[in-house]
C-alpha cells in the first residue's frame, strides 16, 4: 500500500490497517483469525453523491463490486498477497488517482 504513493499514511482502524490519501479513508483491510484478508477499496466513510456515475476500470479482474464504488479484494495467504503485490500496488495508485 505504501508503495503506491509516499502520500499515502498508514493508521489503525478496527484493530487492522487502514491507509488514508488527503486525509480520505481509501483502503481498509478486513482481517479475521481464521479467513482471508479483504482489503476494502472505498471512498471515505460515507457515500459520495456521485456515487451513480463513478467508474473505476480494474483491468486485472481482481476486484469483486458490493457497491458502485466500493470494491473489495481477498487475498488468501502471505504466498498470495506476495505474488499480487504489484498488481495491488497498482491498483491502489489508480484507485486514489479518482479522489
Amino acid at each position: 500500500m505504501l508503495a503506491a504513493d509516499p502520500a499515502i499514511v498508514e493508521i489503525e482502524k478496527w484493530n487492522s490497517p487502514n491507509f488514508v490519501y488527503n486525509g480520505i479513508d481509501r483502503v481498509t483491510f478486513r482481517v479475521t483469525p481464521a479467513g482471508p484478508v479483504q482489503v476494502i477499496f472505498h471512498r471515505g466513510a460515507r457515500q459520495r453523491a456521485d456515487v451513480d456515475t463513478f467508474h473505476f476500470d480494474d483491468p486485472t479482474g481482481l476486484l469483486r463490486w458490493p457497491a458502485p464504488d466500493r470494491g473489495v479484494l481477498t487475498i488468501a495467504d502471505a504466498a498470495a498477497a506476495t505474488a499480487l503485490a504489484p498488481q495491488l500496488t497498482d491498483l491502489v495508485r489508480r484507485w486514489i488517482a479518482t479522489q
